[in-house]
């Protein structure tokens, strides 16, 4: 197999067609045995070779080998040509190991001196999970949780350090696997929501999406990858359209909105892998993850379906080991009058987080949206656990008339539930625990009319990292600002020291 890699000069086949920035090699879901390979292109000017080829590496030793054929192309959004990929999955892998993913494309143009030798497009990189977790000091199995996206002026900041941290982090903080918690993507923003032509709303999803994965590259390529939709990667307050947003105001026309939400809806099952409401893994008998959609499904009286939401509270009930439950919105909040959050469908609300008092073991929730960073504790039920929450928000800020959606911090509610919430719950409210200083993320100041025109939390992803202790599993937070790098490109970490808690198996 003769190899052409990137650096090599060549006059065909076009540019256009080779350059590898116009293509996607993205690691998603992993167990102990398998990976899963998003492979192919948003780029609307890319045709599909006759014969494409993903090796796998181990130790720099290849493992398998597995070829593409132009057939097994798929349209990612559908009714827009030239656009296409593949998912594939790779078996017989061993846990807890190391894999390198090579795409190649075979040059076929005619008049190319090259023709029928590979050319090299993206590498990417994934660990399998660990059959348990591990039990030496200064390691761990490390996730990196991030949310809220915005391309404008990140300038491949977040990449950059998330690149930096995966391959120089010490291996306490090496990302295994990474949870993209929601807004990966903001659909709804520009005045070209505002077209009346349904193709025009199709090519806009598709060319947001494009763009987007193209400056995140760097991260998305590194570390399995469990994405979940929040709502904009559908519209604010999905599947609402109720507000008073100017550019959503073409959602009112149902023919515009049955394309916009088919489109979208294409984007967070094609591109982002989202299939199911819930996915769940274990590692070993040491912890237990649920992963939940609870916006695709969304209704006026539920934030997930009937049938979804049963499999989350059977989940809580049969623990037995402490649970990470993965959201798109925050679990301990107050009510929100302008916008809903999750206390706005407070049936299910109610029976959530009912459930996870009773599942006597210890819960940690893991989510964004919310435009700030924040770590809070608070003791749930009457068996004397503890509901941990972790919220990364955001790795690139909204900028311009867009940005009065910037926060900072918000240390509030005091207690949980909130009592002005008047929740019936099982036990009697307690008091939140927000960390001080240092363990804040950090903010800055804006300005009107300029790029940023209110206070901001600083840009951040956060690692959290588990390993087993005896009984307990000992777990530690960290934040890391992407803007602001060292000299060999590692991200600065917010805090002195990782936050630390011991979760009670």
């Amino acid at each position: 197999m003769k190899i052409i890699n990137r650096s090599t000069s060549i006059n065909q086949p076009a540019p256009i067609r080779s350059d590898p920035s116009r293509w996607n090699l993205i690691p998603h879901k992993v167990t102990t045995e398998t990976g899963q390979l998003w492979v192919g292109t948003l780029d609307a000017n890319q045709y599909k070779p006759l014969l494409s080829r993903v090796v796998i590496f181990k130790d720099n030793e290849q493992v398998q080998s597995i070829d593409i054929v132009r057939v097994q192309w798929e349209k990612p959004i559908e009714n827009l040509s030239n656009r296409f990929f593949t998912l594939l999955t790779i078996e017989g892998l061993s846990p807890n190991t190391k894999y390198t993913a090579v795409f190649y494309r075979q040059i076929e143009h005619e008049a190319s001196e090259f023709v029928g030798d590979w050319l090299q497009l993206k590498t990417a990189y994934f660990t399998t999970l660990p059959l348990s977790l591990p039990t030496e000091e200064n390691t761990a199995f490390t996730l990196s949780l991030s949310s809220c996206f915005y391309a404008h002026k990140d300038d491949g900041n977040t990449a950059n350090a998330f690149k930096a941290l995966y391959h120089n982090g010490t291996q306490a903080v090496q990302p295994d696997i990474k949870f993209m918690v929601g807004d990966q993507v903001y659909l709804d923003i520009g005045i070209d929501s505002l077209s009346p032509l349904t193709n025009e709303v199709r090519c806009r999803i598709a060319d947001d999406y494009q763009e987007h994965w193209k400056v995140l590259d760097n991260m998305l390529r590194r570390g399995g990858t469990w994405m979940l939709p929040d709502d904009h990667e559908y519209w604010n307050d999905y599947p609402f359209y109720d507000g008073f947003i100017p550019t959503l105001f073409m959602l009112r026309i149902a023919k515009i909105r049955r394309a916009w939400k088919k489109a979208s809806k294409n984007g967070v099952e094609n591109i982002q892998q989202t299939t199911k409401p819930l996915e769940f893994f274990k590692i070993g008998d040491d912890i237990s993850f649920c992963i939940a959609d609870l916006r695709s499904t969304r209704s006026k009286t539920q934030f997930i379906n009937k049938e979804n939401f049963s499999k989350m509270i059977e989940w809580a009930k049969n623990l037995t080991t402490p649970g990470v439950l993965v959201i798109p919105q925050i679990l301990i909040v107050e009510e929100n009058k302008t916008e809903r959050n999750l206390l706005s469908f407070k049936s299910q609300y109610t029976k959530l987080i009912n459930a996870l008092a009773d599942a006597k073991r210890d819960i940690v929730v893991l989510s964004g949206d919310v435009h700030f960073g924040r770590i809070s504790s608070v003791k749930i039920g009457n068996h004397g656990k503890k509901l941990i929450e972790v919220v990364a928000s955001p790795t690139s800020n909204l900028t311009g008339v867009n940005s009065v959606a910037t926060a900072k911090p918000k240390y509030d509610p005091e207690y949980f539930p909130d009592r002005k919430a008047r929740i019936n719950c099982s036990w009697e409210p307690e008091k939140v625990e927000y960390p001080e200083e240092p363990f804040r993320v950090g903010t800055q100041n804006g300005r009107w009319f300029s790029t940023y025109w209110r206070p901001r939390t600083k840009e951040h992803f956060m690692t959290i990292g588990f390993r087993k202790d005896g009984e307990t599993v000992k777990m530690q937070v960290q934040a890391w600002l992407v803007r602001q790098l060292d000299n060999k490109g590692m991200p600065k970490p917010q805090f002195e020291t990782p936050y630390e808690f011991t979760l009670n198996k």
